[in-house]
């Protein structure tokens, strides 16, 4: 190892310890068979970028068939590890990395090393550049102090993107958390949800296994019914055919006397047999069938409506007549007399709903238009061509329409009463609700108008307490006629 040089002679053999590759003072230098020296490094790792067959000097381009042997050269190390001290002891002297590519750091116009950089045309250039080239004049800057002002830069992006970046982060990560929440609410819903329905089709199953064993009861019932009137019918039919065959027997006797001795016993059994026909047992008919449907919901009374001798319950499904003037403010829909009507009203379909009378007294049930008067002789339920009604009187039934009432033939036994309504066909029918159920009349009409239910109280004491049940098809009755 060589002693080491003084200071300015370590300076002046810069040039001979600098590496043609990475510009730099020699690291563990090696010679090529050429003669140039290198640092082992940069040469291997010039060599390896090279094809096969086409290796060359990167300083005289010398060319070799074969990768050339890298020899070391011992008497460069200990100059280039003086020269390096004297740059160490100086902060002004910055060592970078090494290169593999001389052409990279060197002016393409003078061949000379690049030393600074133009800030007006963006470049690196070298001193003659600087001081005769086409950049004569040019701020300029070294390139230490170019390339620390970039990277200041570039660490102030480098941070923006960094934050944008964790900002990103931090989004996704929330995005995450709500995501998991979502696929937990959406599992619970759609637990809740196949509960539900697997519920309401158990339920369904349940009532159509009721409904339907209440239809085949009610059939059995009612075929029971026909088959023993049938039987009776086929034994009448039997004595009919006897005594038709005994008067066509007397019909063709010739003898006057023998007729004549016949008549009366003849005529006392024609006579039986009509009275017998009056009075063969009763069917009911198709009609009184008990319908087999859920309890019915209630229907509301419109308190607006309310003649002053009208109560009405706290929870209005019930109506009082009264001694006692309630003096309620003046409406226009308000009853002069002691009326109301429903909240609700139907205007199509088919709907059904029951209500309870007092055990005493007279009143009233029906359907009203909305357009009624509401004083007046014409406001009463039934006296004009907008109501219909069936009237309890003494336990006698009567129905009224447009000042005409027709008196029943039914008597009262119970005072609980269906009323069926189907808007589109223009029906409206009364039932007792005793057993089985009896249809006490049918209204026909064109409906023009949504219908109310109307309650006119015409004697002191409890009066109606109505339940309905919309959209129940299954409770309507079959037609009757009266």
């Amino acid at each position: 190892k060589a002693a080491p040089l003084p200071a300015m002679a370590s300076v002046d053999l810069r040039p001979e310890l600098t590496c043609a590759i990475c510009l730099h003072i020699f690291t563990d230098p090696v010679t090529v068979s050429c003669g140039h020296s290198f640092c082992r490094t940069c040469i291997g790792t010039a060599m390896d970028k090279q094809g096969m067959g086409e290796y060359s000097c990167p300083e005289c381009m010398e060319k070799f068939r074969i990768k050339p042997e890298l020899k070391r050269n011992l008497r460069l190390p200990s100059l280039c590890e003086n020269h390096l001290s004297a740059h160490s002891k100086s902060a002004e002297h910055v060592l970078t990395e090494p290169t593999t590519s001389l052409e990279n750091r060197k002016c393409s116009v003078h061949k000379k090393v690049l030393e600074y950089y133009c800030c007006e045309d963006a470049a690196c250039i070298c001193v003659s550049c600087r001081l005769d080239g086409e950049h004569r004049g040019h701020q300029v800057e070294t390139l230490n102090e170019a390339s620390e002002k970039k990277k200041e830069k570039l660490r102030n992006i480098l941070q923006k993107l960094t934050s944008q970046r964790e900002e990103a982060e931090e989004r996704v990560q929330s995005l995450e958390v709500v995501k998991r929440q979502v696929r937990g609410k959406t599992a619970g819903e759609t637990d809740r949800v196949t509960a539900l329905i697997r519920d309401i089709k158990e339920k369904l199953e349940d009532l159509k296994k009721q409904v339907l064993g209440e239809i085949t009861r009610q059939k059995e019932q009612v075929s029971l019914s026909i088959s023993d009137l049938i039987q009776q019918l086929e034994i009448k039919k039997e004595e009919l055919s006897r005594k038709i065959g005994d008067i066509e027997e007397l019909c063709n006797m010739t003898n006057p006397v023998t007729v004549l001795q016949q008549q009366e016993s003849d005529r006392a059994d024609y006579c039986d047999t009509e009275d017998t026909e009056r009075h063969d047992i009763k069917v009911h008919d198709v009609e009184d069938l008990d319908p087999c449907v859920p309890e019915a919901s209630d229907i509301l009374l419109d308190v607006n409506t309310a003649g002053d001798e009208v109560s009405v319950s706290e929870d209005l499904k019930t109506v009082f007549g009264s001694e006692i003037d309630h003096r309620r403010p003046e409406r226009p829909e308000r009853f002069q007399c002691p009326q109301i009507l429903s909240t609700s009203s139907f205007s199509t379909g088919r709907h059904y709903w029951e209500m309870e009378g007092s055990d005493f007294g007279w009143w009233q049930v029906g359907v009203t238009y909305p357009s009624i008067k509401r004083k007046g002789g014409q406001s009463w339920i039934g006296d004009n061509n907008k109501s219909w009604c069936l009237s309890q009187f003494s336990n006698q039934y009567s129905v009224k329409h447009d000042r005409k009432e027709i008196q029943l033939p039914h008597s009262s036994s119970r005072h609980r009463f269906g009323i069926f309504l189907d808007y589109e066909a223009g029906r409206l029918s009364f039932y007792e609700l005793c057993d089985p159920i009896k249809c006490l009349h049918t209204f026909t009409a064109t409906f023009t108008e949504p219908l109310h239910t109307c309650f006119p109280n015409l004697s002191s004491g409890p009066s109606t307490r109505p339940d309905f049940a919309d959209h129940l098809e299954e409770k309507q009755t079959e037609s009757c006629n009266h």
